[in-house]
C-alpha cells in the first residue's frame, strides 16, 4: 500500500533530521533541489535581496541567522557581532524588517548571563535604530530561561523586544498569564520541536484549540499578538475575533514563513492586514528545513520533484 507523504508523522521527519548521512546529503544538494524556497540564501547579501522583494510586495519581514545550540564562547561572540551587523544593514537598507534570535546561539547553553548580556546589547542597539528584536522559543527545556531573560529585559526598561509562546506546550496558558502584566509583544506558534506527550499535546486538534485560546486571551489581556500560522481556518477565526472585539490593527499581525503560502500572504496584505514573513538565512539551514518539512510533510513532494528533474 502506498503511503502519502502528507500523512507521514512529523516525528519521523524530525528523527530523520538526526541522521548525519541525511544531513550531508541534503546540505550537498538541498539548495539546488529547492531548499532555497524556504531559506533566503546563505549570505546576508542574498537575504537582503529577498527582503527587499517582500517589502515591494507589501509585506513586512524578519530575519534570523540560522543556527542554534552553540557551545563555544568565541563562536557565540561572533554570532552576536553578526547580529549587530544585520541590524545595522536592515536599517541602512531602509527595509521593513527586524530580527529574531535564538538564545542558544547567544550563549544560553554556556551561561544564561552570557546570553542575557548579548541579547541585551542587541535590544539596546535595536532601540537606538528604531527597530525590534524577537527572542525565539526553542525546546521546552529552554522555556524557563527564555522567559526569565525576557522579563529581565522588560524590567530594565527595554520595550523593543518580544518573545514566543508555543501552543502545544501544556504550560503556555500559565506562561501567558505570567507575562500579561508586561503588556508583552508575543508571537503565538503551534510548536516545531519533538516533545514528549507529558510536556506537549500530541493531538493536532488540541494544539489548534490551545492556539486560539492563547491568541484570544492574549489580545483580551492587552498583549500585542503576532498570529504565526498558515492555517486559513485559524486566520479567519482571528479576523472575526478582532473585528468583534474592536481590537485595533496596531495590536496584532499575521506572520508566515518564507516560501509557505505566498499567495495567501499577499492576499491578506491586499485586504489591509499587516503580514510579516519570517525569512531566515545562513549556512546552517538543515535543522530549520527539516522542521519546516515536519510541520507540513507535503513539502517533501516539492523537494522530491526537483530531485527527479535534475
Amino acid at each position: 500500500m502506498a503511503v502519502s507523504l502528507s500523512s507521514l508523522p512529523r516525528s519521523v521527519i524530525l528523527r530523520a533530521a538526526e541522521s548525519a548521512w541525511l544531513r550531508r546529503l541534503v546540505e550537498r544538494h538541498g539548495m539546488r533541489l529547492g531548499a532555497a524556497r524556504f531559506v533566503a540564501g546563505t549570505t546576508l547579501d542574498e537575504c537582503v535581496a529577498v527582503l527587499r522583494k517582500l517589502n515591494e510586495s507589501g509585506l513586512y519581514a524578519n530575519t534570523t541567522l540560522l543556527g542554534e545550540a552553540i557551545a563555544d564562547r568565541a563562536a557565540v561572540e561572533a554570532i552576536a557581532a553578526e547580529y549587530e551587523h544585520i541590524l545595522e544593514r536592515l536599517v541602512a537598507e531602509r527595509l521593513r524588517a527586524n530580527v529574531a534570535v535564538k538564545l542558544t546561539q547567544l550563549g544560553l547553553s554556556i551561561d544564561p548571563e552570557l546570553a542575557y548580556g548579548n541579547v541585551e546589547r542587541l535590544v539596546r542597539s535595536a532601540e537606538e535604530r528604531g527597530t525590534f528584536v524577537r527572542i525565539d522559543m526553542e525546546q521546552s527545556e529552554h522555556v524557563d530561561a527564555t522567559l526569565e531573560i525576557y522579563e529581565r529585559l522588560r524590567a530594565a526598561g527595554h520595550d523593543a523586544v518580544g518573545t514566543v509562546l508555543q501552543s502545544y506546550l501544556y504550560r503556555s496558558p500559565a506562561d501567558l498569564e505570567r507575562l500579561l502584566p508586561l503588556r508583552p509583544n508575543l508571537r503565538i506558534v503551534k510548536g516545531a520541536y519533538l516533545e514528549p506527550p507529558d510536556v506537549a499535546y500530541p493531538d493536532k486538534r488540541d494544539v489548534d484549540a490551545a492556539y486560539l485560546r492563547l491568541v484570544e486571551n492574549g489580545l483580551r489581556g492587552g498583549a500585542t499578538i503576532a498570529v504565526a500560522t498558515h492555517d486559513e481556518r485559524i486566520i479567519e477565526h482571528v479576523k472575526a475575533f478582532v473585528a468583534r472585539e474592536g481590537i485595533g490593527s496596531d495590536r496584532f499581525e499575521f506572520q508566515m514563513l518564507y516560501g509557505v503560502r505566498p499567495a495567501l500572504q499577499r492576499a491578506l496584505a491586499a485586504e489591509g492586514y499587516k503580514v510579516l514573513v519570517a525569512t531566515p538565512f545562513g549556512p546552517d539551514w538543515f535543522p530549520y528545513l527539516m522542521r519546516r518539512l515536519a510541520e507540513r510533510p507535503a513539502n517533501l513532494l516539492f523537494l522530491l520533484r526537483n530531485l527527479v528533474r535534475r
